[in-house]
């Protein structure tokens, strides 16, 4: 196996370790028992459990874009119909990591390394966001684009802890992408 393959090997068993026991009880032994390799060639991947965990956010963050791309590739230039892609993409890339992402989040709350690899993924998925949307809302208040992100995992929980569907999540954020990128506040049935 390349090492490229091997290390892809242990993400996979590392998501699927997580998923069976949650990350608590995640260490390294046991990720080196599930592959079937020696604990010290998990060391080399990774060097610690913090780093494993990392990965497996970065490895999701990597999916979200990829997703993100893919379907704006495939959607027409206007507003509403990518303010759409985007969030049902977000909300559907969530729903199909599970819980094991966050998970994985809450392992690593408050590690610096999280923190940087978090602050470089969402920089990353907001600057994809801010180039579709841009030129179809014209410039877009860099300080209002995090409240995407911070909808859309809001969203998404809710969406996981069956407190709505899966649907009525990914159409809330888009009318938060809608209202993020064009200045204005949302309206309510009220008003």
């Amino acid at each position: 196996m390349t090492k490229r393959q091997r290390r892809a090997q242990l993400l996979d068993a590392a998501r699927d370790l997580i998923r069976d026991s949650g990350t608590d009880e995640f260490t390294l032994a046991r990720l080196a028992e599930r592959a079937g390799v020696t604990k010290p060639l998990v060391y080399d991947h990774f060097g610690d459990r913090s780093g494993v965990l990392a990965e497996l956010y970065r490895a999701f963050e990597e999916r979200r874009r990829e997703t993100l791309a893919r379907v704006l590739d495939a959607t027409p230039p206007e507003l509403g119909a990518v303010a759409d892609v985007v969030a049902a993409a977000y909300v559907d890339c969530c729903l199909a990591e599970g819980r094991e992402l966050a998970d994985v989040v809450a392992a690593l709350a408050g590690s610096p390394a999280l923190s940087a690899v978090r602050r470089e993924a969402e920089e990353a998925y907001l600057r994809m966001c801010r180039e579709a949307l841009e030129p179809l809302a014209g410039p877009i208040d860099a300080a209002a684009l995090p409240a995407i992100v911070g909808a859309g995992d809001a969203l998404a929980r809710s969406a996981l802890a069956d407190d709505m569907t899966a649907e009525d999540a990914a159409a809330t954020l888009a009318r938060v992408v809608e209202a993020v990128v064009t200045g204005t506040r949302p309206t309510t049935e009220e008003g």
